[in-house]
């Protein structure tokens, strides 16, 4: 990657693909919505990018960057699609995906099935390769033991496999030369160590990271080929990145070689875009609010950094890689309003994507939508979807909600209506009490952030999740609508090392702890000299998963700043133990689980032209009704970009632009700073 040439922030999402270009040549912006085709993920990102250029004037040799992320691997995994994959363990281990953790899914729910394991036990191979807790070969491959494997993976038929020894942890090296002697034996075949990917002590959840990456490998793989060769055929050679669930971002080869670190890229990019944006505009704590067309996610970020989780689910199976910490919260603009067996108003989980869509689409859907809601109550310009692009048959969507209006006994001229509001407190209701679970196991109050809104539906519906959780102020950046792909644009490189030390705290161990940090910042660094990428500079995170000797799970322990000395390390153990539980206890023995950093490439940053003044009272582009509490009210009606730094505006407002529509609510008002960003705050009683 270079500086010269444009950079290009992709996200494929499963309603629409979002597009950012940084144009070097002014440094402005510019955005672009596809709508996706997820039978055929490539060409909607083709399509969109030849649309993005021509709206940008820059042929495709411009480019000097694609920064691209995809849930194609994360769909494959919770719908169960990808590859047919061999498991080979140590011997004796046959069981490890079958026994789990041995813990039912609900404890109450006699009902409840435990989720398939990924590879079945007739794919499971047991191999006599075993290593000790401190990284020595206890047992070795006998004679013919590697040819024997080989060939009864050949013979499975499988597209993959993954190898896992017991303790590999201590051994990553000696793991991933004996999965290149399988590999060979096995004609070739893509075989993933546990170890080398992930090297860190708990057999199952290392084994699940080896499966995990095998099954999406093949998939992503040749997703990957085929869109290299369809940009190149468009004259597009610009080296290609893809985002991690770290925040981070990594080269074509190395997502080709890891694609697990990529499953949950496209939330995390929007997570760092709104952290950055944060810090830049001097907003302290932020809850970010991602709402596309499938479902929404929240996320915290302190003092412009985004908090990561080291353990993660994904269609009910544990992921235990650093990932951006988000939550599911609740429906998209996607997601199906309708009654069940028991005249009940429901909205989700299942949503109309992309095709058929929503009832308003066009495309053949019966059953309406968030989004049809919107329009229904005057949210949104069925004539200026997309920019006008794409226009919305709202007489349809208010047919399809008059028949849920039927269902729940609504009747009079505003029955429709009446039930679209009714969906939206529905679903406002269910995502505000799931914010209100995660701040609570944090220990936060709502009240002391500011949400930024995101994705195409999430201006569109802050204001109303603002009000219900009690959050006083929304800070929605210029171009939400295509958040996630100006983080991808802005992603640094960034890959996460760790090592399991399973050591009590003492002099030697803190040296052994300084040791194992250097050897891993000396691994980070050859990664990203061979990542082959344009870089303004290097920095890494330290930290250590600690705990007092008994207890079950670890604290992370950030180290940056910390003098890696027993007595200091345990007080940054002991300072995040009484923040987080409120006590410490100074005489117990502090127990080193896990060392772990991250290395970080940090890449140009994006220009963020600065916003025009404006008129402090703009006026209006026109007027349109909402419906809002059962009664129609009158809304000032402004486009985006007409709002210059410095103008105020009242509520009930909307605010219109090519990616998203606002809504400012009554007893609200709003505000444009300097960079572009519209605060709504609460108007005093």
């Amino acid at each position: 990657m270079t500086t010269e040439g444009a950079r290009i922030g992709i996200d494929v999402g499963g309603t629409f693909t979002d597009f950012v270009l940084s144009d070097p040549r002014d440094g402005s912006l510019v955005y672009y919505k596809e709508p996706s085709t997820p039978e055929e993920p490539s060409r909607a990102l083709i399509e969109g990018l030849r649309a993005l250029l021509a709206r940008a004037g820059l042929e495709p040799s411009g480019v000097a960057a694609l920064m691209h992320g995809t849930t194609i691997g994360l769909n494959a995994i919770i719908q169960r699609r990808g590859a047919k994959i061999a498991l080979v363990v140590t011997e004796g281990f046959r069981d490890i995906l079958e026994i789990a953790r041995s813990r039912m899914p609900s404890s109450f729910d006699f009902h409840a099935a435990k989720e398939e394991p990924l590879v079945p036990r007739l794919r499971v191979l047991e191999i006599g390769a075993r290593f000790s807790p401190r990284g020595e070969a206890t047992r070795t491959p006998g004679p013919g033991e590697i040819a024997r494997l080989g060939a009864a993976l050949r013979e499975a038929g499988v597209e993959a496999a993954a190898l896992v020894c017991v303790n590999g942890y201590a051994a990553p090296e000696a793991e991933a030369a004996l999965a290149a002697e399988l590999s060979a034996a096995a004609g070739g075949l893509d075989i993933t160590s546990a170890a080398a990917i992930w090297p860190e002590i708990r057999e199952y959840e290392r084994t699940l990271v080896a499966c995990l990456n095998a099954y999406i490998q093949p998939l992503m793989q040749r997703y990957f080929a085929g869109l290299e060769a369809g940009l190149a055929a468009d004259g597009v050679t610009a080296p290609i990145l893809v985002t991690a669930s770290n925040g981070g971002s990594l080269s074509l080869a190395s997502a080709a070689a890891r694609p697990v670190e990529t499953v949950l890229s496209g939330p995390a990019s929007g997570v760092m875009a709104a952290a950055r944006l944060a810090a830049a505009a001097g907003v302290g704590g932020i809850i970010t609010f991602d709402m596309g067309g499938t479902s929404s996610d929240i996320a915290i970020a302190s003092s412009g950094t985004p908090e990561l989780a080291t353990r993660t689910d994904i269609g009910g199976l544990p992921l235990v890689l650093p990932v951006v910490d988000v939550s599911a919260i609740g429906a998209g603009g996607g997601s199906v309003v309708w009654v069940d067996e028991h005249d009940v108003l429901k909205v989700g989980p299942h949503s109309a994507g992309a095709a058929p869509g929503p009832v308003s689409y066009g495309r053949g859907g019966t059953e309406p939508a968030v989004t049809d809601c919107y329009l229904a109550l005057g949210y949104i310009d069925p004539a200026g979807f997309l920019g006008g692009r794409m226009q919305l048959d709202g007489a349809a969507a208010r047919v399809a909600l008059g028949g849920i209006a039927a269902r729940i006994g609504l009747k009079g001229p505003d029955a429709a209506q009446a039930a679209a509001e009714g969906a939206l407190a529905v679903t406002t209701a269910g995502m505000a009490t799931e914010l209100y679970k995660t701040l609570a196991a944090r220990g936060l109050d709502p009240a002391g952030f500011a949400l930024v809104p995101f994705g195409g539906a999430g201006p569109t519906h802050a204001n109303l999740l603002a009000e219900e959780a009690g959050i006083a102020r929304v800070v929605i950046p210029p171009a939400a609508g295509t958040f996630c792909a100006m983080g991808a644009a802005g992603a640094d490189l960034r890959r996460d090392f760790v090592r399991s030390l399973r050591q009590p705290l003492d002099a030697d161990t803190a040296r052994g702890l300084a040791d194992t940090l250097a050897a891993l910042g000396a691994e980070g660094e050859a990664w990203l000299d061979a990542e082959g990428a344009h870089i303004t500079g290097r920095r890494s995170e330290p930290s250590a998963d600690m705990r007092y000797t008994g207890q079950a799970y670890e604290l992370r322990v950030s180290l940056e700043g910390v003098e890696l000395s027993a007595a200091a390390v345990a007080e940054a153990f002991h300072r995040e133990h009484e923040r987080i539980y409120g006590f410490r206890d100074a005489g117990a023995e502090v127990e080193l689980g896990t060392a772990r950093l991250a290395v970080i490439g940090l890449t140009p940053d994006l220009s963020a032209p600065s916003w025009p003044e404006g008129d402090p009272e703009p006026a209006p582009t026109g007027r349109r009704p909402l419906f809002r509490r059962g009664a129609w009210v009158e809304a000032a009606v402004y486009r985006r970009e007409a709002l210059g730094a410095g103008a105020r505006l009242a509520g009930p407002a909307i605010v219109e632009q090519d990616d998203t529509t606002t809504v400012v609510l009554p007893g609200w008002s709003g505000r444009v700073d300097t960079m572009g960003n519209l605060h709504l705050e609460r108007a005093a009683a």
